[in-house]
């Protein structure tokens, strides 16, 4: 019988290459409206350019999912490090010096060929954003958040994983106290590679529990 543990608390090518250059023709606009809007608040003194500069540059190297897939790949390869991740990730996140913990716990769950896990807010939209950034939409939606208590395989075969009936599902209720990190499986094939190449395979996603890598993961992620 399958297991699921809810845990309290816890087209084309050518349409392609169509569309394609459409989103770039979309997010230069948008650069440029940026960039116009900005110019007027600063003539008019309502922003500090120096201000938006940090955030800018908060945003792109100090918080986002390339600091969890960072501390992912490095539990790939280092078992001391796993671990320690395993027992306190908050502790582990303040040696890595990570901003924006403050004030709450971080607990890591490791997937295993046993086991899968699952993280979802079933009142709001509480998310580990230091290390995953900003949420996916359909983190914040509704329906994946009652149905991933009700029906967590059914809401992971929605992400197109559909696991053996033998391995446990459990979902982790993220909250304003405590958040989750998923540590995923490591690739198959992905032996001998660096923790940096390694990075590049883990998405935003897996640290959710909503998808399952393999070797050519990175870069697939919408």
């Amino acid at each position: 019988m399958a297991a699921s543990t809810v845990v309290a608390g816890s087209s084309t090518a050518k349409d392609h290459a169509q569309e394609d250059g459409h989103h770039e023709h979309e997010q230069s606009d948008y650069a440029l409206r940026t960039k116009a809007l900005v110019a007027v608040l600063t003539r008019k003194n309502l922003v500090n350019p120096a201000s938006m500069d940090a955030v800018v540059d908060l945003y792109e190297t100090k918080i986002g999912p390339h600091i969890g897939a960072r501390m992912v790949a490095r539990s790939w390869v280092d078992e001391n490090y796993r671990q320690r991740l395993l027992e306190d990730a908050r502790a582990v996140a303040r040696e890595d010096n990570l901003t924006g913990i403050e004030g709450t716990d971080l607990v890591a769950v490791e997937n295993t060929s046993e086991v899968h896990n699952l993280v979802v807010c079933t009142l709001c939209s509480c998310y580990p954003w230091p290390l995953l950034g900003l949420p996916p939409t359909w983190y914040k939606d509704a329906a994946y958040r009652a149905q991933s208590v009700i029906d967590p395989r059914g809401v992971l075969k929605k992400f197109g994983l559909a696991l053996d009936d033998e391995i446990e599902v459990r979902v982790w209720d993220s909250t304003a106290e405590v958040r989750y990190l998923v540590i995923p499986e490591r690739p198959l094939g992905s032996e001998g590679m660096s923790v940096e190449q390694l990075e590049k395979l883990v998405t935003r996603d897996s640290m959710v529990g909503a998808e399952i890598l393999n070797s050519s993961s990175a870069g697939e992620e919408a």
